[in-house]
């Protein structure tokens, strides 16, 4: 088989079973790692390269020129973000988005939530967005919280 051949069914399978369901994921650094390991892995068996030959990830991914998966979720991710923001405010997803728990939270580091991580990319490329008004909020709910 050539090498667009096997690349095509890597689009078409292994990229899409890794891919899937990630539009609501809250990547961590060990996950992004784990995602371009396996990516990694299945170029380098394409290419017929083992880790004996001491090739370096970037020159794989240039021989194969394909794109990074992380880099494609996070892209994914926008898109979906941008479609939820366009809807009704009666849909469930938008209603889902824009939701905001009553009470206290649990003690303890609080965890990374979705929207979370789609301001803080936009952060880092200068880009605003509806999100960064609902982080505002939250960020006020937590001083109420800490002052009492």
């Amino acid at each position: 088989m050539s090498k667009e051949t096997k690349l095509r069914i890597h689009n078409i399978t292994a990229k899409a079973a890794l891919k899937f369901g990630s539009e609501v994921w809250v990547l961590k650094k060990r996950e992004e790692q784990c995602l371009e390991a396996a990516q990694m892995k299945f170029f380098r068996h394409l290419l017929g390269i083992t880790k004996l030959d001491n090739e370096k990830n970037q020159c794989i991914s240039q021989k194969t020129g394909a794109q990074n998966i992380v880099k494609e979720i996070k892209q994914y991710q926008k898109k979906c973000l941008q479609h939820v923001q366009r809807l009704d405010t009666n849909r469930l997803p938008k209603q889902a988005l824009q939701y905001k728990p009553k009470g206290r939270r649990n003690i303890g580091r609080p965890r990374k939530k979705w929207r979370d991580q789609l301001h803080l990319e936009d952060q880092g490329t200068g880009n605003t967005s509806n999100i960064q008004e609902h982080d505002d909020d939250d960020n006020d709910d937590d001083e109420k919280e800490e002052k009492r």
